[in-house]
């Protein structure tokens, strides 16, 4: 029987990209998932029925996740509807946005994170974890320099994690481990994409100095597989090596 059967995940995020894919992958080793979506409920029930016409078991879940109220409803979902919360994936950010406020990044991806970690651990069982999914821009923005437009969201990811490591004892007390997933460009993503149609070429030389870049299914893959790996709790895990960033 597979680790993950009958343990509930919530995904926060997974309406689309690696987090849509990060919960089919999690669902057919028979996790109960929560499919995290801030506004998009079509894209988010497309997620929930392909995990169901599959044979698994999924529930999307409206939250946004700076709101403090659509967090503790988030949680108290999961564990209404499956009677537990086992596991956490900090899959959504952000920052790239017009018109959101100039502290939204850091709302998003460090307050909102940090916060809804802690209200997930007064709930989640001993063995439980906390996966946070982040990018090698942002992990290592304090000695690589990162394209001007993902300034602010590079900035306020690598704050998240500081703010998510720094609560490693806490997590520890309750018996919970965090682990950090980071990884390149990642290639058919919405913020890839962007970058590349701002900055041409971007793409290609990411791809050459890495020696390539990872699909959306394959990093969900990967996020996927920290959720059971056994790693020591504060544990980065550099997805394809880290290229440019440290050799």
């Amino acid at each position: 029987m597979s680790q993950l059967a009958g343990k509930t995940v919530i995904i926060t995020g997974s309406s689309r990209g690696v987090g849509a894919d990060t919960a089919q992958i999690l669902a057919v080793q028979g996790a109960n998932i929560i499919v995290n979506y801030r506004s998009k409920a079509p894209r988010a029930n497309k997620v929930v029925k392909a995990i169901e016409e599959a044979g698994g078991h999924a529930t999307a879940v409206q939250a946004d996740v700076t709101k403090s109220e659509d967090l503790t409803n988030l949680v108290n979902v999961a564990i209404e509807t499956y009677g537990s919360l086992d596991y956490l994936i900090l899959n959504a950010s952000g920052g790239m946005e017009t018109g959101m406020g100039e502290d939204y990044a850091m709302r998003l991806n460090r307050d909102a994170q940090l916060n809804l970690a802690r209200l997930a651990a007064e709930k989640m069982p001993n063995g439980g974890r906390i996966v946070f999914v982040t990018s090698h821009q942002a992990h290592f923005i304090r000695e690589v320099e990162t394209l001007a437009e993902y300034q602010s969201v590079a900035e306020s990811k690598r704050a998240g994690e500081d703010a998510l490591i720094a609560e490693i004892p806490a997590l520890t007390e309750k018996g919970i481990s965090l682990v950090v997933v980071s990884a390149d460009m990642i290639e058919g993503t919405v913020t890839a994409t962007l970058l590349n149609r701002l900055h041409p070429g971007a793409l290609e030389y990411r791809r050459e100095t890495a020696g390539r870049l990872y699909t959306v299914n394959e990093f969900a893959h990967e996020v996927a597989a920290m959720v059971t790996a056994d790693v020591q709790t504060g544990h980065v895990e550099l997805v394809g090596g880290a290229r440019g960033f440290i050799d």
